[in-house]
């Protein structure tokens, strides 16, 4: 079973993972993965030495290729899973990012993203991916009762 929780903050120490829930003239940014037939949100590692927002930075460019974009965080998430480090809760932020523009070649793993109206129909971790998606339309919700 996996359990996905959200938090407002956490010690940095324990943010090991940044995933980006990116739009891009209203549409939804997938990642396709080469290795894999699924889509996914980009994200991923944190390295050593890393602040977390350059984490999600690198991330996003790396698997996307946006290069002129707005980021702003949204919360902490935890992921606990029995197939995933040994069942030990896991930390991550999850930001938002408004991209405005993608260099024309991706570097990495990432075969080719995608620019979807909904939400897509495979998911690398539907048992993740889902919730993630619901946190940020509550906090997009949020946003315009602030206003």
């Amino acid at each position: 079973m996996t359990e996905v929780k959200f938090y407002e903050k956490v010690d940095d120490s324990l943010l090991k993972f940044a995933v980006i829930i990116a739009k891009s003239d209203g549409k939804w940014v997938f990642c396709k993965h080469r290795e894999r037939d699924t889509y996914e949100l980009p994200g991923g590692h944190r390295e050593e030495g890393e602040d977390i927002l350059e984490t999600a930075k690198r991330e996003l460019y790396e698997e996307t290729g946006a290069i002129v974009y707005n980021i702003e965080p949204i919360c902490v998430y935890s992921v606990t899973a029995d197939y995933n480090f040994d069942g030990v809760e896991t930390f991550g932020m999850l930001y938002f990012a408004g991209v405005k523009e993608f260099e024309g070649e991706l570097h990495n793993e990432i075969e080719r993203i995608v620019l979807m109206d909904g939400m897509a129909d495979k998911w690398t971790y539907p048992e993740i991916q889902p919730h993630l998606i619901k946190r940020y339309e509550k906090w997009v919700e949020n946003k315009k009762k602030q206003v």
